[in-house]
């Protein structure tokens, strides 16, 4: 029996929920037995097979799942038949390792090549993982993995859930989800919030918990009561009820005094476009989905299209579309880039589409003619990741408004930028602060180096020092990073001198709630102390002090 505990993780799916912890098992992995490979052509066959199997699976999920989940399931379906995936699978059994080994190693492969490229394709680890584990599974001959039968509601805990999962799940009988990985942005995270199943991820410690162990579940704040006692089963109840009272008004984003604060969401698809419509617009879409497991590169109509059936959604509010950010590392099929000894900062985002014109050319004529599909009415923005230099910044800005675009911006994600962001972003109508990859290149630390993690902390005050430095320039700066949907950071942002906020659609209430209880002097108070303090927890504890008491009793 586990002691009573508390952990912290990231809540993306709010609500509350109780019930005994059900673990789901782990995916067999790889066969310790099996031989190594003497006839890699019919073993590469035999997987090529059995990754088709896989895909045809998660379609035929998809049909049954209805519009949402099942674009989320295709889109799994086609890491399935991703052909990198099998041509890593292949030369794996060629050097002899065996098929079920063969499989492990080159989604590994993959997936590393995933988490390096950040942002939505990192995101995707989980269901390239799942991918993995159904073929590994067939190709042993046992049962697909998988939530355990549940006989009662219980609060589901794994070391990651995939969207196949999560999508057949009862919440009748899933009271919650708690992950130990994952991410606000996930497949899976998104389906949470649309069954409305309290969720966090990135729970550590929760692996430890043994079946059947009491837990409570606050899906808004991100945490995970063990062992719950009836005091705290009562007092998280009434928190909820108080967060859903601040929480219940609508519309527009705006400090007490009026301060006009635009609350905008990141979105990765046009499922989540449709789950996000009663938003104030859309801050970050990114592309990337449109390419991901594409053979070749998706034509200037097939693009067209998606962005169309977006800006339709919105209407006439603000949309912001990213161009294709990727790198040389990152696994599409078509971009044909030497290896780099470090991804990182080689030919990433806006470098790579200089190198590869034609990959930009044909997203903005993608756009172009889905803006002339609205009536060219649409509040269409086009943004550049990852501009480091004032000549990029003007090159960009050129090559959108050569294609009739009407409005044009950058990322900030480079300390370059932030340091000269009055001379760069005069170039461009807008910029939005990328505070995830801003804060890796600020600190010199890699996002997958677990032992400098905690550099990547976003009260770094040296981070805050680069985000108000891009903030002084006359053109209006938005953020769009993780810390964008944290109602604490959001007043530091604002307070800094944000201009918008995007974040996933669940976290806007809170934040919503969080601007109303500051005036915009409060909010640049709680930002100059958090920036004079020397380390981030002293950064973050400067800022919750100086809160409303009312927003310190929810956080």
């Amino acid at each position: 029996m586990n002691a009573r505990d508390v952990l912290s993780g990231v809540g993306v799916s709010a609500g509350v929920a109780s019930g005994p912890v059900v673990k789901v098992l782990p995916a067999p992995g790889i066969d310790p037995d099996e031989p190594a490979c003497t006839d890699p052509e019919g073993d590469a066959a035999r997987v090529r097979a059995v990754l088709g199997e896989v895909a045809d699976e998660l379609r035929a999920r998809a049909d049954e799942a209805g519009d949402d989940a099942g674009a989320i399931l295709r889109a799994t379906a086609r890491l399935a038949e991703d052909k990198a995936l099998l041509a890593a699978a292949t030369q794996r059994l060629r050097a002899g390792a065996g098929v079920t080994g063969a499989v492990h190693g080159a989604a590994a492969h993959y997936a590393e090549k995933l988490a390096r490229a950040g942002g939505y394709l990192a995101e995707r680890v989980t269901d390239l993982h799942d991918v993995r584990d159904r073929a590994i599974c067939r190709l042993r001959g046992l049962p697909a993995p998988g939530v355990p039968r549940l006989e009662r509601p219980a609060i589901v805990v794994a070391e990651d859930l995939a969207a196949a999962e999560l999508s057949r799940l009862d919440p009748a009988l899933v009271a919650g989800v708690v992950t130990a990985a994952g991410g606000p942005t996930s497949h899976s995270a998104v389906l949470a919030a649309q069954r409305g199943i309290p969720t966090v991820v990135q729970a550590r410690g929760v692996l430890e918990l043994a079946d059947g162990t009491a837990a409570l579940v606050d899906g808004a704040a991100g945490q995970v009561i063990v062992s719950p006692t009836a005091a705290d089963m009562t007092s998280l109840r009434a928190r909820a009820v108080r967060r859903a009272e601040l929480t219940s008004a609508r519309g527009r984003g705006e400090t007490a005094d009026g301060h006009e604060v635009p609350l905008l969401v990141n979105i990765s698809s046009v499922a989540e476009a449709r789950q996000a419509v009663d938003a104030e617009g859309v801050g970050l879409l990114r592309t990337e989905f449109l390419f991901l497991g594409a053979p070749v590169t998706p034509t200037a109509a097939e693009q067209s299209a998606v962005y169309a059936n977006v800006l339709a959604a919105f209407g006439s509010k603000p949309v912001v579309i990213r161009t294709l950010d990727a790198g040389a590392d990152t696994p599409l099929g078509f971009i044909d880039a030497d290896p780099e000894p470090n991804p990182a900062l080689g030919v990433r985002g806006l470098r790579l589409s200089m190198a590869r014109r034609d990959l930009l050319d044909t997203q903005l004529k993608a756009l172009a003619a889905a803006f002339d599909a609205t009536g060219r009415r649409a509040d269409l923005q086009v943004m550049a990741p990852m501009v480091t230099t004032v000549e990029e910044a003007r090159w960009f800005a050129a090559r959108v408004r050569a294609h009739g675009l009407p409005k044009v911006g950058v990322m900030v994600e480079v300390p370059a930028a932030a340091v000269r962001a009055e001379r760069l972003l005069a170039e461009v109508d807008f910029a939005s602060v990328g505070t995830n990859d801003l804060a890796q290149y600020t600190m010199a630390a890699d996002r997958l180096g677990g032992e400098v993690s905690a550099l990547l902390n976003p009260w770094q005050p040296a981070l805050l020092d680069l985000v108000a430095s891009s903030c002084r320039a006359d053109t209006p700066v938005g953020a769009c990073g993780e810390v964008s949907g944290d109602p604490l950071f959001a007043l530091v942002l604002v307070g800094l001198g944000a201009a918008s906020l995007s974040m996933p659609v669940g976290r806007v209430p809170l934040v919503r709630a969080a601007l109303r209880l500051h005036d915009l002097a409060a909010c640049r108070r709680i930002a100059a102390s958090a920036r004079a303090a020397d380390t981030a927890e002293q950064a973050r504890a400067a800022a919750v002090a100086a809160a409303d008491p009312r927003l310190r009793e929810l956080l």
